[in-house]
């Protein structure tokens, strides 16, 4: 580990407190790190802070960054976290002593993440991307797959930092990797998910149960992700309560799609799920489970999973 390495007790600005912010930054706490924390929502800053005196809440990103060796982003998008870091009349730049470094640990196009390295980097602050893979219930037990790209020393650094919010850290190479990782393994998540409820549907149309469907999936050469989670505690269950939106879904297939392109490569499927998961963000909105493109393929079969055998003579 590098001689500068961002160890316990050192003071983390964690900036964004959804449902992924707030498990990883206990995680954060847990392993003996000391936090500043700042939101948009005021109200989650509270709720976080309450019981915790230890943990710092800033009125201001630029305070916030002040007292931080490394600020985390988890936020929506790479917009925002360009906001946060750089553009907005409050920022984090405005604060972040030389050396300090941002970890974003948000879905972001990679494009963007590099062009905001070189800004960082004028200002001899360094940035890497670290977007986790695992949902809500990972983020809480800290098993989350991390995904980090940048400059391998500054990685270093941030070993210990990453380690205690996920199982597995992986190097995926420079900075924007990590985001473009992201995407891709999102958009075979997404693909799996949509084949799995066709599959399912026409399943349960043709007369078989459709837990049965799923369980000889799970046994089978067709199991994937969706099969063994998804389908099971959120699908069968009519709960679709995963606790990732359609929208962010659909924002991580369009840089999916986006990476391919800056390639120069045709993707047909990365494009045709693209097109069916925006779909289905037309019909339920943007603020609906994502696992409720379930609900999509139902609508489009004018049937649901739980109708069984439709039309059989």
């Amino acid at each position: 580990m590098a001689s500068d390495a961002l160890k316990p007790p050192a003071r983390i600005g964690v900036v964004g407190l959804g449902l992924m912010g707030v498990p990883m930054a206990r995680n954060l706490l847990k392993a003996g790190f000391t936090l500043a924390v700042f939101d948009a929502n005021a109200q989650a800053v509270r709720d976080f802070c309450a019981g915790q005196p230890e943990v710092l809440a800033p009125a201001s990103l630029r305070e916030l960054a002040a007292s931080c060796a490394a600020v985390i982003t988890m936020l929506p998008n790479g917009v925002i976290v360009r906001e946060v870091v750089l553009d907005g009349q409050d920022n984090l730049a405005a604060g972040l002593a030389k050396g300090a470094v941002v970890i974003d640990m948000s879905s972001s196009s990679p494009v963007g993440t590099r062009d905001l390295g070189v800004r960082l980097a004028e200002r001899a602050v360094a940035l890497i991307d670290a977007p986790v893979s695992g949902g809500v219930k990972r983020a809480i037990d800290g098993s989350l797959a991390i995904m980090a790209g940048g400059d391998g020393g500054v990685i270093d650094r941030c070993e210990a930092l990453l380690s205690s919010m996920g199982q597995q850290v992986f190097r995926t190479g420079g900075l924007g990797t990590g985001h473009a990782m992201k995407a891709l393994n999102n958009y075979v998540s997404a693909a799996g998910f949509a084949a799995a409820a066709e599959a399912v549907l026409a399943g349960a149309r043709f007369g078989l149960d459709p837990a049965t469907v799923v369980s000889v999936l799970n046994a089978s050469t067709g199991r994937n992700n969706s099969t063994e989670n998804k389908f099971p505690q959120h699908v069968l269950t009519r709960k679709f309560a995963a606790g990732f939106s359609l929208g962010l879904m659909v924002k991580d297939l369009r840089t999916a799609v986006e990476v391919a392109r800056a390639t120069g490569m045709p993707a047909p499927m990365a494009e045709t799920t693209l097109e069916q998961w925006a779909r289905s963000e037309e019909l339920l909105g943007p603020q609906a489970d994502h696992t409720m493109m379930a609900r999509y393929i139902e609508h489009l079969a004018g049937s649901t999973i739980a109708d069984g055998e439709v039309g059989k003579s």
